[in-house]
């Protein structure tokens, strides 16, 4: 089998730090662009309208005009933070090509109560006091217009990421239709929408304990000419320095495919040259129903290695580096069937290993 398998460049993988915002800007705002009154007033509205389908969704009413779904991962951030990258993704029945959405993402620590109401809080009528929410950790807006899939069948997908401590949060995604920006009556104007609430437990990677991120398994891997700006790094989250990972949504490939793996070491115990000695072994099982075990080993590929002799000179994990792993491989050779990848990460200086089962189907 050809086998491919790569390191990201730079070394230093740069993972967006996305802080927590109290309120959301319009944003032509934020990109420094004077804006017409008009239309910032229609985009408040729009990110009003889609915080309120928020709320509403938090009280047990979501809108269901869009039916989504959600997916995620969970890699090393900075300052003892997770980046959780995440896709939504939605029929292209639910919605004609070109059409103009708002989404809002909240991300709610379920560990932190909000506080009540000042007991001296006036409940008046002109009141524009509102309790705090320190349990809102992440909360941002976009504008989208929604672009054709490559394909008919394929859904519309929607990539963001936050990035906050490990533990257990609910994840808020709103989609809104938005209003011509002259559209009349806009308050009383019926627009649909649709929210998911997904909760996730976000892994913990700031130990002394060996772990991996999420196995990514992609579509494709591709490398960019140069780093995404701050926005394009918003839009386009599965972006790692300058490799862009098309992550898969199904796990379903045919023979003329590639699978490809990506996946981050974290915490290998260093030797005294400051470097980590570490394997990874891939081992792939076919599921056959004949098996006592419900699968038979079909093959292997030889170990990745990172160790002294296989890394940069320059390898440092003081300055940031990582190990990256992962390769692509034709799946040519492969049946037509189920299949679980077996992968198997070895810390030869701690004995400590970590072991991740990726299932993926082979079709024709």
């Amino acid at each position: 089998m050809n086998i491919r398998r790569w390191v990201l460049a730079p070394l230093v993988v740069a993972l967006f730090i996305l802080s927590a915002v109290a309120l959301v800007p319009v944003l032509a705002q934020q990109q420094g662009q004077k804006v017409d009154k008009k239309v910032a007033r229609a985009e408040q509205f729009d990110i009003q309208s889609a915080v309120d389908a928020t709320e509403a969704a938090m009280a047990g009413q979501p809108a269901t005009d869009f039916k989504l779904t959600f997916r995620n991962d969970a890699l090393k951030a900075l300052e003892g933070k997770t980046y959780v990258p995440f896709t939504i993704t939605f029929d292209q029945a639910q919605a004609p090509a070109g059409k103009m959405l708002t989404m809002f993402t909240r991300v709610v620590d379920k560990t932190k109560a909000a506080p009540a109401p000042p007991a001296d809080a006036k409940k008046g009528k002109d009141d524009k006091s509102k309790p705090l929410h320190p349990e809102y950790v992440y909360q941002d807006g976009s504008f989208i217009t929604l672009t054709p899939p490559a394909s008919a069948n394929e859904p519309y997908r929607i990539s963001r990421a936050f990035a906050v401590p490990a533990g257990e949060y609910d994840v808020y995604v709103t989609l809104k239709e938005r209003l011509p920006v002259d559209a009349k009556d806009r308050e009383k104007a019926q627009t649909k929408g649709g929210v998911i609430k997904q909760t996730i437990t976000v892994p913990d990677f700031w130990s002394e304990e060996l772990a991996t991120s999420s196995i990514i398994v992609a579509e494709k891997v591709e490398p960019l000419s140069a780093p995404l700006t701050p926005r394009e790094q918003l839009e386009q989250p599965y972006t790692l320095g300058t490799t862009q990972i098309f992550p898969s949504l199904t796990n379903t490939f045919t023979k003329k495919d590639e699978l490809s793996i990506v996946f981050l070491i974290y915490n290998p115990v260093l030797g005294a040259d400051k470097k980590p000695d570490v394997a990874v072994d891939y081992s792939f099982y076919q599921k056959v129903a004949s098996e006592a075990t419900g699968e038979k080993f079909f093959n292997k590929t030889n170990p990745q290695v990172f160790s002294a002799k296989t890394l940069p000179p320059q390898f440092d994990t003081a300055a940031g580096h990582q190990l990256v792993a992962g390769q692509s491989l034709p799946l040519g050779s492969f049946p037509e069937g189920e299949w679980r990848l077996e992968i198997k990460v070895t810390d030869k200086l701690s004995g400590k290993t970590v072991t991740h089962n990726v299932k993926f189907v082979v079709t024709a």
